[in-house]
């Protein structure tokens, strides 16, 4: 015997609304992430460290927006702090 389409619907809201806080968690998670990332060098120098890739993304994403030379202002300082 099938199931009741109507006993599914509770189901399937609390599912949605899971799906949809899950969703804006990874929204916000993400914009306080480049936040972080846009206003800060030593963080980014913490993520070149730890996540390289992440950092690639952040500054794929400022040159596809038209945001040129944070990654070779982030590479000349991180150079200079070496010698």
């Amino acid at each position: 015997m099938p199931p009741n389409p109507a006993s599914l619907a509770p189901l399937a809201k609390t599912l949605m609304k899971g799906v949809i806080v899950v969703e804006l968690l990874g929204v916000f998670g993400a914009y306080g992430l480049f936040y972080k990332m846009n206003g800060s060098q030593d963080f980014r120098s913490t993520m070149n460290r730890k996540l390289p890739s992440v950092l690639e993304v952040y500054y794929q994403s400022n040159e596809w927006a038209g945001v040129y030379g944070v990654r070779e202002k982030d590479l000349a300082a991180w150079s200079a702090n070496q010698d």
